[in-house]
């Protein structure tokens, strides 16, 4: 029989919020699968279990390929927040093959290795221009001043957004994102419902601009592609535009900040780190495992499945605990120790399986690039106030941190 969650996972708790990790830790000595009544789910918390479910096509981020919600024993979603789900379901985040594979080599096909190369320089000198501000400043906050920027900048840039237009996407990715924590509220469903209306419109507007005037884009590449033959809905166009964009900032956005929390509480790591930059790849891997910006990744099972002696049932949710993975000990050595020369680290913050990341590579570059900047430009940057953390669970960041400079 399946252990209980209890009151030892509490994502609503100010305290398991400021720092689940023991709570994990109580989680595994559980038992591979634990049952959480709150969120109709079955918690798992080992990293051997995350990385085989993450790749088991028992499962599915949809089970509407193949189940009606009635057949699969669900509520369908009230029918007042369909703006939401109309956009989050197209994207190939939450699709199944043959959707997704579709969506994805298309994808994969306009964000080349060679297209994420060629913005390097453009990485670089932003965030060395973001630096540059903030030391001249003499300090400022982290998150408005720099981990925001530069990957929503990035993101925009490679998509053909413009300049003057980016301001607006930050916050609509924020409401929207509000709906994959654990029960979210009408107030928040509301707020992910108008940023659904109001992004979708935004975006097929500049997919008109840009099938009438193509540019050297992702946009255009991905209009082309469409034109050429290739089947991609407007629908699953605007979507995929959309969580490109979404996650092509969030989560580099929280492992910014969490990752310079956790530097400014490891002073001899930092100092480390400061004393050889050549730290800087291995560094970027252990922040992401460290302090992971997504905790939690949802699945449905499609077909009944055994863990550990537990069987879920097919129609059950599964929650993936990422951050509980990438502490677990019997992959990593102390994990609980912010360690920057850590040689083995297969974290999985960016999942794996045919979900996995397609943006890690440009995720990798934006975040080496403010370390770099940072500890090149900004030798003498500590921390000026106690940060206070997002409300979030699924996605763990923090509301601000402040720094200043020696």
């Amino acid at each position: 029989m399946a252990a209980a969650a209890d009151h030892i996972f509490d994502p609503w708790d100010p305290a398991f919020v400021a720092d689940p990790y023991p709570a994990y830790a109580e989680l595994r000595a559980r038992g591979r699968v634990i049952r959480y009544e709150p969120s109709d789910q079955w918690l798992v918390p080992h990293h051997a279990d995350v990385s085989a479910l993450l790749r088991d096509r028992r499962l599915g981020r949809t089970y509407l390929h193949r189940f009606t919600h009635e057949e699969f024993g669900r509520t369908p979603p009230p029918p007042e927040h369909e703006p939401f789900h109309t956009l989050n379901d197209h994207g190939m985040l939450d699709l199944e093959p043959p959707d997704h594979t579709r969506i994805r080599r298309l994808v994969a096909k306009a964000f080349t290795p060679r297209t994420v190369e060629r913005l390097v320089p453009y990485v670089r000198g932003l965030a060395e221009e973001l630096v540059d501000t903030l030391v001249g400043d003499g300090g400022g906050d982290l998150l408005t001043d720099l981990a925001e920027p530069l990957p929503v900048a990035v993101i925009a840039e490679l998509l053909g957004i413009p300049e003057a237009d980016r301001p607006l996407l930050r916050p609509w990715s924020a409401d929207i994102c509000g709906m994959y924590e654990l029960n979210p509220s009408e107030e928040t469903a509301a707020r992910a419902v108008r940023a659904s209306v109001e992004f979708s419109g935004y975006l097929r507007e500049l997919i008109a601009a840009r099938r009438a005037e193509p540019g050297e884009d992702l946009v255009s590449a991905l209009i082309a592609a469409h034109d050429e033959g290739d089947r991609l809905t407007g629908q699953e166009l605007v979507s995929t535009v959309v969580l490109l964009l979404n996650a092509g900032h969030e989560a580099t956005v929280n492992a910014t900040v969490n990752g310079w929390y956790a530097l400014f509480r490891h002073p001899g790591q930092l100092a480390a780190l400061r004393a050889d930059h050549s730290l800087v790849p291995s560094a970027t891997e252990e922040l992401l495992r460290y302090d992971t910006p997504l905790q939690l990744f949802e699945r449905w099972v499609l077909d009944d499945i055994e863990i550990g002696g537990t069987t879920i049932p097919r129609g059950a949710e599964v929650a993936l605990l990422f951050g509980s993975a990438n502490h677990d000990p019997a992959v990593f050595a102390d994990p609980g120790r912010l360690d920057l020369a850590r040689a083995e680290n297969p974290h999985i913050s960016f999942g794996a399986g045919i979900h996995y990341c397609v943006g890690a590579p440009l995720a990798r570059i934006e975040l080496a690039a403010s370390l770099t900047a940072l500890l090149e430009r900004a030798p003498t940057l500590t921390l000026a106030a106690e940060p206070e953390r997002r409300p979030n669970f699924v996605m763990r960041g923090l509301r601000g941190l402040r720094v200043e400079l020696r």
